[in-house]
């Protein structure tokens, strides 16, 4: 039997606070992989990116337009990095990782 000066009860179901300070652990280990997730830094990096060079193509001058024959490069490629930041930024949203169980290394 278990010693029940280890337990504490309440509402009348056992309570063992190792376990609480083990869920705090696996909560606090989710909450780092999240915000180490790759696909956060990446979407990020291109969002910023893709605004700065947006932004540029908003303010293209006619001597820059010709130079890219007649077309707002700038304004395009920062679209197109404004969209694959926010695509990697909504994958990581609706997918978000699951941490491993520490102590299973795969070496």
């Amino acid at each position: 039997m278990t010693d029940d000066a280890d337990r504490n009860y309440q509402g009348g179901e056992a309570h063992d606070p190792l376990v609480d300070e083990t869920e705090d652990a696996r909560e606090a280990r989710s909450a780092a992989a999240r915000l180490f997730d790759i696909r956060r830094v990446i979407g990020g990096l291109f969002v910023a990116y893709g605004l700065i060079v947006g932004l540029m193509g908003l303010f293209d001058t006619s001597a820059e337009i010709d130079k890219a024959q007649g077309l707002r490069i700038n304004l395009w490629a920062g679209a197109a990095m404004l969209v694959f930041g926010l695509l990697m930024l909504l994958w990581q949203r609706l997918s978000p990782t699951e941490t491993p169980e520490p102590g299973h290394d795969d070496a």
